[in-house]
């Protein structure tokens, strides 16, 4: 992909990465989503606010999870993608 990413495409691949790898820290989203971890740390704390993903620990380390909502985000982000490409 070339050029700037929006904020939603952002949110698109953060949660795409949860989606696909499962439970993950911030470093596994950040690698999997393309992007710094100071970013992808901004972008986290956007979608745990917002109830799209929540933090739980696993085996002593942080890790994001990604909610129902954040499921349907998901599918609503995609069919809006559909539409205005």
């Amino acid at each position: 992909m070339c050029g700037r990413r929006t904020k939603y495409e952002i949110y698109s691949d953060v949660l795409e990465t949860v989606l696909r790898r499962g439970p993950s820290p911030i470093t596994r989203i950040a690698y999997g989503a393309g992007l710094p971890v100071d970013r992808a740390k901004k972008a986290l704390q956007f979608l745990v606010a917002h109830g799209l993903l929540r933090e739980d620990t696993m085996g002593g380390m942080k890790v994001y999870v990604l909610t129902k909502r954040g499921g349907e985000f998901l599918e609503a982000l995609k069919i809006v993608r559909k539409y205005v490409s």
